[in-house]
């Protein structure tokens, strides 16, 4: 939500690991104030972080839109049943997925829902997206990475009976937008990236190394 707040006035975030996995975050409680002492101090580096933007359209009409640092999320609204999405990739048919959602992730977010939904962990200083299929109902369905600059559409199909189904795109888990079948949201790279303050020299394979010994 900070980062959606002030990526319009390019003010660096440093992040505080409240938890136990916490890929984002470098600092925790235990390292809070000799951080706090290393930034008053102009010792630290700002990262730049690439976010996403969402538009969701019914028919030409545009109904929803916001940004997001680490996924969007298009899956069903209400009762749990398996949903159809079909997938185009600058506009370009792709594929369908029959699943309970479909996880748009940046490299930031691959370590979060992405990571538990099977997608690939990716360095958060590289440019991609990922789409990762949430529970797919089929055994040969793997995440996809994509390019930075690719346009990825994905639209609501019809119900099981081909009635209207009711769907939810997610913003960081927090912005909603309503979908229901024929609508489409379009993803694409955000104009801005999120600015982190990093403290320490430790990279993301020794971060990567000590979160996954303790997992």
């Amino acid at each position: 939500q900070a980062a959606r707040d002030v990526v319009h006035k390019e003010i660096p975030l440093l992040g505080i690991n409240l938890g136990n996995l916490g890929f984002l975050a470098e600092v925790n409680q235990t390292s809070l104030y000799s951080a706090l002492d290393q930034l008053m101090a102009d010792d630290y580096e700002v990262e730049e972080r690439m976010m996403l933007e969402g538009r969701v359209y019914r028919g030409r009409k545009l109904i929803g839109q916001d940004i997001a640092l680490n996924d969007i999320v298009i899956g069903r609204d209400g009762h749990l049943r398996v949903v159809r999405f079909k997938n185009y990739v600058n506009d370009v048919y792709l594929n369908s997925y029959n699943a309970d959602g479909i996880i748009i992730s940046t490299p930031t977010g691959s370590t979060g829902y992405s990571l538990s939904a099977g997608g690939p962990i990716v360095s958060p200083n590289a440019a991609m997206t990922i789409m990762t299929p949430i529970a797919p109902h089929t055994l040969n369905t793997r995440s996809i990475i994509f390019p930075a600059e690719d346009v990825i559409e994905v639209e609501l199909g019809p119900s099981r009976d081909g009635g209207i189904e009711q769907g939810m795109a997610y913003f960081d888990g927090d912005t909603r937008v309503p979908m229901k079948t024929g609508d489409r949201i379009v993803i694409k790279k955000a104009r801005r990236d999120t600015l982190i303050v990093k403290i320490s020299n430790i990279s993301f394979l020794e971060t990567l190394r000590k979160k996954m010994a303790n997992i």
